[in-house]
């Protein structure tokens, strides 16, 4: 991957290997994608503020997230399906992550289950839950994770209801394809990518294998699916879930400074700061344009995350500046999974860890610790580059 340069090579590399609806999967938002555009729109906007004959050879990306301690301030986050944009994806996004020193997500929806990362990486890993009406099975699957001994909870709260993305009923995406003609002549075109899925472990759902009846049929998968997101999914099933987990609870979906307050008061270990890339409300605000007031709000009680619309360290940055201890990437190493499995999200995680070392000696910070918002234009938030540094 010589010549990939960017996480933008990464993507159309990937649209030309992934079948599209696999594709378009991972790379769509929802109804109108405004806030699929806002996310990248508005974190373009911030200019980072150029300094000038500061020694930064001593510059290091180390930092801390829930008493973990990590090479880079970012986290792999959890991606449905990632073992549909290359075989075994999971699996191999999981070994790129360890070998980088930061932490994966293993999503509920998955295609490898938690005892496949778990036994083919030994190693700790953070899991998503989505708390669905069938309670036994979140409890279940729950005692899997640790089990497995999964080192923190990615509680998922902004899919009480599932915002409708034009591109998967236009490209009838199910898991795995349907047959149909057009899906037929997609994958017949994708011959690497084929070989990958028939040489992975599974072929659909791994966490629910077991749990659903009709698991073999497509279609009946996704009626359940489909049924079982909660609409009556309140603070209460946090208190439970608290109740239950003996790790470290992350809240992610969070956009207002009044739900990032109940979030601590709950006693969530951090938050992430989320549009769900998106994938949910269109026409909510950017993530990057929620993350201040939420971060001033609970900054200093709670450690703040921040996930929508990264592709490059110069992203990461900007999201530091503004009260972030730490970002998840999804798309990028997505794109990377598709374009070059392993290899691809290694080459992902190496782009952005490149260029956010590169935006630090350009701007004078050497430190992870020493990144607020001293380093954009304006000088704004020095309020928050003091308290970051407390925190750190």
């Amino acid at each position: 991957m010589k010549h990939i340069t960017c996480i933008e090579d990464l993507r159309q590399l990937a649209r030309r290997k992934v079948p599209r609806a696999f594709f378009d999967y991972a790379d769509s938002g929802s109804y109108n994608e405004e806030t699929l555009r806002a996310n990248r729109a508005d974190l373009e906007g911030i200019k980072l503020r150029q300094r000038v004959l500061v020694d930064v050879s001593a510059r290091s990306l180390a930092t801390t997230i829930v008493g973990q301690k990590l090479a880079a301030p970012f986290a792999l986050a959890p991606i449905g399906l990632c073992g549909m944009q290359h075989g075994n994806g999971e699996i191999l996004s999981a070994q790129a992550a360890n070998e980088a020193g930061i932490p994966f997500t293993l999503s509920t929806m998955s295609i490898c289950s938690i005892e496949d990362v778990a036994k083919a990486t030994g190693k700790p890993f953070w899991f998503q839950l989505y708390v669905i009406k069938d309670r036994g099975f979140s409890k279940d699957i729950l005692s899997r994770a640790v089990a497995a001994k999964c080192n923190a909870l990615v509680l998922t709260v902004d899919l009480q209801v599932l915002g409708q993305r034009h591109r998967d009923i236009k490209n009838g995406m199910t898991v795995p394809p349907e047959i149909r003609l057009k899906n037929i002549i997609d994958v017949a075109s994708k011959p690497a990518w084929a070989w990958s899925i028939l040489n992975g472990k599974r072929k659909t759902f791994g966490n629910l294998a077991g749990h659903v009846q009709g698991m073999e049929n497509v279609n009946q998968l996704a009626k359940w699916v489909g049924e079982q997101f909660d609409p009556a999914l309140s603070w209460k099933d946090v208190e439970w879930i608290k109740k239950i987990w003996p790790g470290k609870l992350i809240l992610k979906g969070i956009l207002d400074a009044d739900d990032a307050k109940t979030a601590v008061k709950l006693g969530a270990d951090a938050i992430v700061v989320s549009n769900h890339g998106g994938r949910q409300l269109d026409g909510a605000p950017s993530s990057i344009s929620a993350l201040p007031a939420i971060a001033d709000a609970v900054g200093a009680d709670t450690e703040v995350l921040f996930d929508g619309g990264i592709r490059t360290g110069a992203d990461i940055m900007r999201a530091l500046a503004l009260g972030a201890r730490a970002c998840l990437i999804g798309r990028a190493y997505i794109y990377g999974l598709g374009a070059g499995g392993k290899a691809g999200v290694a080459k992902a995680i190496d782009i952005l860890e490149n260029e956010l070392s590169v935006t630090m000696a350009l701007t004078g910070t050497n430190r992870i610790a020493d990144i607020g918002g001293h380093v954009l234009v304006g000088g704004a938030g020095k309020k928050k580059a003091a308290r970051v540094k407390s925190k750190a």
